[in-house]
């Protein structure tokens, strides 16, 4: 215990599960961030960030146990999320005329990989020092409906001014698809806090990907000039979540993708994606990114039936996500960026969650 913080133990997570040995990682700076992975689902099990009066805390949600993972009814909290993040329409693709049936694991369709999805297995970890972290899975020919054998590795790095950086990469022995990202759930207040609405948020996209009432992209591009969804300004993010805005409705709330507006000719380059602050605390977070989308969801499906890390019941809005992704449904929407990765190829996303301080109240 370090400042009212309780960390988690390397011994509440050594346990063998599917044949293989669990552990957990530690990631530090000389600023005082920590960042706490296991090997289980790649989760970012706690992140330590200071706020503007030097005061430590973790604000992702989450365990101290690797078996609360396991019991946990929501099972995404801080994990690795593959072969697909988001939703793929009633679990179904095509490549080269051949049609692909995936896990069906969100009503009819397939959501973040399948209930047998990155999230849920044992990688091989390599701690490279104190601050990186590499983690390796080799996903089988047909794991989940997926066609190819898909060598995944995944690289933490945490550096001194206060960035932890996500590097994926992946190639593949068959045509495949491909949209790996992090599930990390925040509260900049501290995890388990309050909700996340007096949070300011402000998202680089004029644009975003509407959806019918089953959350698929309808295929439109549409701008959020004049909707609950622009976040061209900080707007603190209680203001519209309870709007009639049809889909708001159909999403219980924020659970879109946005369009975000790219400048740099540079793929490889990761750019200024969204950036939200917590005025009471002053903690902010921005996040950067190759990708050409970033999910914005506020827990609307949390109902306080898992306990986080300070015995407090993990209810409706009290944290948020930013997935950052290629569009959901990619496969099946000709016009959405290609998710496509084909044999000789090599996938590459980076995304960069960098944290300071704002005096703003």
């Amino acid at each position: 215990m370090a400042g009212g913080l309780v960390f988690p133990c390397e011994e509440d997570f050594s346990i063998m599960l599917n044949g293989k040995k669990t552990h957990l990682y530690t990631l530090k700076n000389e600023n005082g961030l920590r960042v706490d992975i296991t090997n289980y689902g790649g989760r970012i099990v706690s992140l330590i960030v200071p706020d503007r009066d030097g005061v430590c805390d973790d604000i992702v949600t989450g365990y101290h146990t690797i078996r609360q993972y396991l019991d946990s009814n929501e099972v995404y909290y801080g994990a690795l999320i593959g072969r697909f993040g988001n939703r793929i329409a009633n679990g179904r693709f095509s490549l080269d005329g051949r049609e692909y049936a995936l896990d069906t694991n969100n009503g009819p369709n397939h959501l973040h990989g399948g209930s047998g999805g990155f999230h849920n297995v044992v990688w091989d970890g390599e701690q490279n020092s104190s601050q990186m972290l590499t983690l390796r899975y080799l996903s089988p020919h047909m794991e989940e409906g997926y066609p190819g054998n898909l060598q995944v590795t995944v690289q933490y790095s945490l550096n001194n001014e206060n960035e932890l950086r996500i590097d994926y990469f992946a190639t593949t022995d068959k045509k495949t698809v491909v949209n790996l990202t992090g599930h990390p759930f925040f509260n900049l207040a501290g995890e388990g806090n309050r909700t996340i609405n007096d949070h300011r948020l402000k998202i680089l996209a004029s644009h975003y990907t509407p959806t019918d009432d089953n959350q698929i992209p309808t295929g439109e591009i549409a701008p959020v000039a004049g909707t609950p969804f622009d976040f061209n300004e900080y707007t603190r993010i209680g203001d519209r979540i309870g709007s009639t805005h049809r889909q708001m409705v159909y999403g219980r709330g924020y659970d879109h993708n946005f369009v975000l507006d790219k400048t740099s000719p540079d793929s490889r380059l990761p750019e200024p994606a969204a950036s939200v602050f917590h005025p009471e605390k002053g903690r902010k977070m921005d996040v950067l990114t190759t990708e050409p989308g970033i999910q914005f969801y506020t827990g609307n499906f949390l109902d306080g039936s898992d306990t986080g890390k300070r015995g407090e019941a993990y209810h409706r809005r009290t944290s948020l996500c930013l997935e950052t992704q290629h569009f959901p449904d990619s496969p099946n929407q000709p016009s959405f960026p290609s998710a496509m990765l084909s044999p000789g190829s090599k996938y590459e996303s980076a995304t960069i969650y960098r944290f300071s301080v704002d005096n703003t109240r």
